[in-house]
């Protein structure tokens, strides 16, 4: 099995293949024309092989680069094409919700499976993302790459910034075999939130080491006011999870500014990337692609 990292996911693409008995790992060429057209080109004998293609789609470029290194694997000779995509863009849209608008995670399903046997993903926004794909499609999770860091850490209390992520909390939880709360979330506008903290909390959370868990950080928002509100309950010291970090603008400067520490998997490359799930995507191609 050959392992290729596009250029959103170089390093953790490395990673799987360390991680797969250190595949044959390799990095494509990529350059624009003068008319600003993307070139890919992969290296390696290919012919005959399983081909695995780590890509993140973050941008539309990444996504334009994924499905041209798909063709190019194909090309190639591979004999399969295993697509990861840690970080699937555009799967928040995952249904119409006003007349003429597209079914975006569903398209774009359809459209990087083309060139694909299978396709692996890590925590999408719905699980119904999962089942538009036609072709097998698998989904790993960022909580064991979370909860393996946090093992190392002082961790009181997991939390959840809304009911929404209960079960995500609750699996870290079990992990960890440490308690969780969620907080109660009224949203006021597209940038502002309202948090409670739960009337029926069994414990005080004073002078407690509390993480906030959540599966992507956009725009901080939610994290921030978390984490101030549990301040003035006098916690201990305070951390933020996630598997995806956006951070658009300035949102891990704002988080910082109100948290001792924000950990991130390697789905997106950022400042807070200190857990991997290599580990994990590796073991889902190992089941159900195992290499012959």
């Amino acid at each position: 099995m050959h392992v290729i990292g596009g250029t959103a996911s170089t390093a953790l693409a490395e990673r799987v293949s360390r991680e797969l008995s250190n595949a044959p790992f390799g990095i494509p060429f990529t350059k624009r024309f003068p008319d600003g057209e993307m070139y890919v080109r992969v290296g390696g004998r290919l012919e005959g092989e399983d081909v695995v293609v780590v890509q993140s789609t973050r941008t539309d470029q990444d996504l334009l680069e994924l499905i041209l290194l798909e063709d190019a694997v194909r090309e190639a000779g591979a004999r399969h094409v295993y697509v990861v995509v840690p970080y699937f863009g555009y799967a928040r849209q995952d249904r119409r919700f006003f007349p003429g608008e597209p079914v975006s995670a569903r398209a774009l399903c359809r459209h990087v499976e083309l060139g694909a046997d299978a396709v692996v993903t890590v925590d999408l926004h719905s699980a119904q993302t999962l089942t538009q794909f036609t072709k097998p499609a698998y989904e790993a999770s960022g909580i064991p790459a979370i909860a393996r860091l946090l093992r190392e850490r002082p961790v009181d209390l997991l939390v959840s910034p809304d009911r929404g992520g209960t079960e995500r909390v609750r699996r870290m939880a079990q992990l960890l075999g440490k308690p969780w709360f969620a907080l109660d979330k009224k949203r006021i506008d597209s940038e502002h939130v309202e948090l409670k903290i739960p009337a029926d909390l069994p414990q005080g959370i004073e002078g407690k080491h509390l993480v906030l868990v959540d599966d992507v950080i956009t725009t901080g928002g939610t994290i921030a006011e978390a984490a101030k509100l549990l301040k003035k309950h006098r916690a201990g010291a305070i951390s933020a999870a996630c598997t995806h970090g956006l951070f658009l603008r300035d949102a891990f400067e704002r988080i910082k500014a109100v948290t001792d520490d924000v950990y991130a998997t390697d789905t997106l490359g950022n400042a807070a990337e200190k857990a991997s799930v290599a580990p994990d995507i590796a073991d889902i191609l190992r089941e159900h692609f195992p290499s012959g």
